[in-house]
C-alpha cells in the first residue's frame, strides 16, 4: 500500500531571490518541514540552526566540502593526493552535524580526469566513504554519496546505478547508502524506476529534478507520478530532495508539491 513521500527544499538551489536565512522562512511558508543545503559552511553552524528553529524547519541533508569541484576541478574524494584534505572536510561536516542534526550527509565521487589511473581513484573513494561511514555512524547520521551525469559534469568517476551498487558493495559499511538522483540517472538513459525497486534497501536518499533541463516537474520529460508512486510502494522512509533550478520565480515553481504532496 502506498504511503505519504516526505519532501525537502535544496536552497542553493530555490528560493536564490532571498537570502539564506529568507530561504528557511520561504520554504516553511510554503509547506515543506525539511530542507536542503549543498555545502553550509559560508555560514556558521550556530547562525543556521537559529535561523531553521526560527522557521520551525529541519535540515535534512549537506555535503561534504568538494574542493574545487563545483568549479571544474576533480574535487577531493577520489584523487589519491587529497586523502588529508578530504579528511579535513569529514572533520568540518562533523562538527556541523553536531549542531544541525542532518538525517544524511552526501559525499561526492568527483571527476577522474587521469583516466589512467582510473583504479587509484575508485580504490581512494573506497577508503574515504568507509571512512566518513564510520565517521558518521558516531551521531547515527546517515552517509550518502551519489552518481552524476556527464553531460553536466564531465569525467565525473561515478555515473551508472551499477557503479554505485558496485562501490557499495566494495566498502560493505553498514552506514554507507546510495543517493539516488532521479535527474542525473535519467539524463545517463538509466531505468530509473527498475533501480529503485530493486534497490530500494540501499538507498539513503533521493533527490530529483526534471530532465533534461533540471527545472521543476512539468518542464521535462519524466513521468514523475510514474516514479513517486514507484517509491511510495516501497518500504523507503527517507526523504525526497528537490533540487532543480527554477523556471522563473521560485515560488511559482512549487505546483509539483501541491499535487503529490
Amino acid at each position: 500500500m502506498s504511503k505519504p513521500l516526505k519532501f525537502s527544499l535544496n536552497l542553493s538551489l530555490i528560493f536564490r531571490e532571498y537570502t539564506v536565512f529568507d530561504r528557511f522562512q520561504k520554504a516553511s511558508d510554503a509547506g515543506f518541514k525539511a530542507v536542503e543545503i549543498q555545502f553550509p559552511y559560508e555560514t556558521s553552524a550556530e547562525d543556521l540552526k537559529r535561523g531553521l528553529d526560527a522557521a520551525g524547519i529541519q535540515m535534512v541533508l549537506f555535503n561534504v566540502g568538494a574542493g574545487d569541484l563545483m568549479q571544474g576541478g576533480e574535487g577531493i574524494a577520489a584523487v589519491p593526493e587529497k586523502k588529508e584534505q578530504f579528511r579535513h572536510a569529514v572533520d568540518l561536516a562533523l562538527s556541523y552535524a553536531k549542531v544541525l542534526s542532518p538525517r544524511v550527509i552526501n559525499v561526492l565521487p568527483g571527476r577522474a580526469y587521469r583516466l589512467a589511473n582510473r583504479k587509484q581513484y575508485l580504490d581512494t573513494l573506497e577508503d574515504n566513504l568507509r571512512f566518513a561511514a564510520g565517521v558518521f555512524s558516531t551521531l547515527g547520521i546517515k552517509t550518502v554519496f551519489e552518481a552524476a551525469n556527464t553531460f553536466d559534469m564531465p569525467d565525473f568517476l561515478i555515473h551508472s546505478g551499477r557503479q554505485l551498487l558496485d562501490m557499495l558493495q566494495r566498502v560493505n559499511h553498514p552506514n554507507l547508502y546510495i543517493q539516488y538522483d532521479i535527474y542525473h540517472m535519467t539524463r545517463m538513459e538509466q531505468d530509473v524506476i527498475c533501480f529503485i525497486k530493486s534497490n530500494i534497501d540501499k538507498i539513503g536518499h533521493f533527490q530529483f529534478a526534471d530532465a533534461p533541463g533540471r527545472g521543476q516537474p512539468g518542464t521535462g520529460g519524466i513521468d514523475f507520478k510514474l516514479v513517486f508512486d514507484a517509491i511510495a510502494n516501497t518500504d523507503y522512509s527517507g526523504w525526497l530532495g528537490a533540487e532543480y533550478k527554477p523556471t522563473g520565480l521560485s515560488k511559482d515553481s512549487l505546483g509539483w508539491f501541491e499535487a503529490f504532496s
